[in-house]
């Protein structure tokens, strides 16, 4: 894409220079080796969700060695901070609903308000507690009403630093004699750069401690922010994907005062403008088999094919096994907690062709995947 291309997509938009830092041509194009190796594989990823998290309590080392055993090409850590710079993964950095910081009364002086990318949350944030002390929580599982046979584990795990999923993937690629790939997200970039500890660095340093900061690693970066996407690209070669949901809008933009939503950046312009700093999109599952009214998915959107007119891989999130994460088409039975027809669910998307899938369950993505795989060399 040229810098005038770059420009016209951006003003388009209304995301204009000084707002956004657009990117430079050369870094545009730096991780665009490793996005086109993976880019033309034959399979389509299976990307551990939080790790197993359907079957152990999220972010835990159990969940991430289960999702690995059960066939899972990448583990996902979400990534944040604890007061003294160190990346631990939760889902969010308040951790009321992932560990057992409300029953310990040491602790209770720490409970507050903040404001997180616009919204007042009130709880116990990572922030507040050095390494030391976060060390003293143990998990929990988040959705004991959908997942009770989960909170039989609840107490057993601690809260894992980012080093430690890295160490995990390097002993479980030794163990499996090939490399596991890992997929950190950056959560609330915006705001931990607000109070002075900045994620991008420390995420960058843990990988380049562990040898995966070059354009071979299986890795990729992946965030709901563009700013921060957009100066890793000035930073990195490994591949970036921006995390797109099916409302909203992302947290930086919306700081910057541009008003622009992610349903925006999904439209082909959008897309293009993507392409200028990042590999892939990751996009809420709803975006590329819309459901109807019925709350059935109907045909596949235009949004795969216009990200691969782009260059851009497409991997969705996030597929669940239980009926109430589930369109009507694929439900099984009236209890929601049951499990549904997840593996119809799978081979829809991998028909809609994306380029890998995030799930809680990654025993039933693995299965979809081979079997989707199998009828495939049968047509072919």
């Amino acid at each position: 894409m040229t810098p005038l291309t770059r420009l016209t997509t951006s003003l388009a938009l209304g995301l204009t220079a000084p707002l956004l830092a657009l990117p430079t041509i050369g870094a545009a194009s730096a991780s665009a080796p490793a996005a086109e190796q993976t880019r033309g594989q034959a399979r389509p990823l299976v990307i551990g969700h939080r790790g197993a998290s359907g079957h152990r309590p999220e972010h835990t080392i159990a969940a991430y060695r289960l999702a690995i055993r059960m066939g899972a090409d990448y583990i996902e850590p979400d990534l944040v901070s604890t007061r003294d710079g160190v990346l631990v993964a939760r889902h969010e950095n308040e951790i009321s609903g992932t560990t057992d910081v409300a029953e310990r009364p040491e602790f209770a002086d720490r409970r507050t308000t903040k404001t997180i990318d616009g919204q007042p949350i009130t709880g116990w944030f990572t922030e507040d507690f050095t390494l030391a002390e976060l060390r003293t929580l143990r998990a929990v599982e988040r959705l004991p009403d959908v997942r009770p046979a989960n909170t039989r584990y609840d107490g057993r795990y601690r809260v894992p630093t980012f080093d430690e999923v890295l160490d995990l993937v390097g002993r479980e690629s030794r163990r499996a004699g090939h490399r596991i790939g890992v997929y950190p997200e950056t959560k609330h970039p915006t705001y931990f750069d607000s109070i002075g500890l900045s994620l991008e660095e420390s995420l960058l340093a843990a990988l380049r401690r562990h040898r995966l900061d070059h354009r071979g690693a299986r890795v990729f970066i992946q965030s709901f922010e563009t700013r921060n996407l957009r100066e890793l690209d000035e930073r990195t070669d490994l591949p970036l994907v921006q995390l797109v949901s099916n409302s909203g809008a992302p947290a930086d933009l919306q700081a910057a005062g541009v008003d622009r939503t992610y349903a925006d950046l999904v439209t082909p312009a959008g897309l293009r403008w993507i392409a200028g700093y990042a590999d892939g999109v990751g996009a809420h599952k709803d975006l590329v088999l819309p459901r109807g009214a019925d709350g059935a998915t109907g045909a596949p959107s235009n949004l795969v094919s216009d990200a691969h007119d782009e260059g851009l891989l497409v991997h969705v999130w996030t597929l669940r096994d239980e009926n109430q994460f589930m369109a009507t088409n694929f439900r099984r039975g009236e209890d929601p907690r049951a499990t549904g027809d997840a593996v119809a669910e799978a081979r829809a998307f991998l028909d809609a062709g994306v380029d890998g899938i995030f799930s809680d369950h990654p025993d039933t993505a693995v299965a979809a995947v081979r079997a989707w795989r199998r009828d495939q060399r049968r047509v072919g």
